[in-house]
């Protein structure tokens, strides 16, 4: 019987088979690939064919590829460096307008850029599904496009599943010369991503979320995109990603996107089915809870395949989280957590949620090691989870 199930994917998948064979291979050989003797050659040459296959199963040119030490490292180099880089050209382009439910990766580096670097940032809002208006950006450039540094608008998010539509964003932004990044780091393996087709000048991924080794990502770059370095030393990477490239994370990394990409639409329809029952399981078992994002029964197609998110109301994220924890089932609450102190998800809030109600968020990811028995174990304990978290919150006084 299962006595634990993992349905925290969207925080980090295993490693596939083909990942784990392929770092091994080459941890055990030496060689810096910025070396010019036989054994850096030779790590050179694996980075160069990871590049081309990475490239390959993306829709890119290898030239179009940077890579980082993760999705972080990539959206921070996609926001600051393409200010940057715009902003050396004109001096007006200060605006970023980014979208309200973009993943901290991009709303601190913008944030951090208006506090530090004269930027004005422009959230654009959300509907109830947390998909990006798109009447908001087409006013904003209208308004403001020569002022406008760039746009950053996620492919999928990361709490709620709603996939944007990032090719229509391109294609407004396109017509008024303003480049566009879009954070692909829960799509990849998911959802179809292909950076010549999407129309965007950077497109952010990472190992941890495709099967690959955490400590290793990639930013895809048009060549002729403005971008200034983030961090500097050795030059690699275009100049504009400096230090030492780690080879067998890197190797891993273009076998588990390859990977993941060919297997994808049988993966999809794997974890769609799964997270269906997961869905209805749920709803037999709190019917006071509420699906935030695409409902896949209505808006088919909105929502990545493995995601679920659900408020409980009168019960706290935390307390669900962790009264599911000790009863084997590993979730997330997929809200931020300050200095210790629970915040209500500026995603949910952005989609109109109440703060009461935002408190009470639980997310459920699947993965291709996902099973149904993962799915009943969960439907099985939440209805005690959900009384005792309740009664929790009414005791505590919080909810009222």
């Amino acid at each position: 019987m299962t006595t634990s199930a993992y349905l925290d994917h969207a925080a980090t998948t295993p490693m596939s088979v083909a990942a784990l064979e392929a770092f091994a291979q080459e941890a055990v050989r030496p060689g810096n690939a910025s070396s010019l003797h036989a054994a850096g050659r030779a790590a050179r040459r694996v980075v160069e064919e990871s590049r081309e296959q990475f490239a390959a199963a993306l829709g890119a040119r290898p030239s179009e590829v940077i890579f980082t030490s993760g999705g972080t490292e990539a959206d921070n180099l996609a926001v600051k460096g393409i200010f940057w880089g715009r902003r050396a050209q004109d001096t007006r382009r200060t605006r970023v307008l980014v979208s309200a439910v973009e993943h901290h990766a991009v709303l601190d580096p913008a944030f951090w850029l208006a506090g530090h670097a004269g930027a004005e940032i422009v959230l654009l809002p959300v509907d109830a599904d947390g998909v990006v208006d798109l009447d908001a950006l087409r006013a904003e450039l209208a308004a403001h496009a020569e002022e406008t540094a760039l746009v950053s608008v996620m492919l999928a998010n990361n709490e709620v599943g709603t996939l944007q539509p990032v090719r229509e964003v391109a294609r407004v932004a396109r017509q008024h010369g303003v480049p566009v990044h879009t954070d692909a780091v829960q799509a990849v393996g998911m959802a179809e991503v292909d950076f010549a087709a999407l129309g965007v000048d950077a497109l952010t991924v990472t190992g941890h979320k495709t099967g690959g080794p955490l400590g290793v990502g990639a930013l895809l770059a048009r060549r002729d995109l403005p971008i200034e370095a983030v961090q500097h030393g050795g030059g690699q990477e275009r100049g504009v990603r400096s230090g030492t490239l780690d080879v067998p994370a890197i190797r891993a990394f273009a076998v588990a996107v390859a990977d993941a990409v060919a297997r994808r639409e049988d993966r999809a329809a794997h974890v769609a089915a799964l997270r269906d029952a997961l869905i209805a399981g749920v709803r037999a078992a709190a019917p006071d809870a509420v699906l935030r994002g695409p409902d896949p029964a209505l808006r088919p197609g909105l929502r990545l395949p493995g995601n679920a998110h659900f408020t409980f109301p009168d019960a706290e994220g935390d307390s669900l989280l962790y009264l599911l924890d000790s009863m084997g089932v590993q979730a997330s609450t997929g809200s931020a957590c300050q200095a210790g102190v629970p915040q209500p998800s500026h995603v949910l809030l952005a989609m109109g949620v109440p703060e009461r109600d935002a408190r009470g968020a639980l997310r459920f990811t699947l993965g291709e090691s996902s099973t149904r028995e993962d799915v009943d174990l969960l439907v099985a304990a939440l209805p005690a989870v959900v009384a005792r978290a309740q009664a929790a919150g009414l005791v505590g006084g919080g909810r009222s």
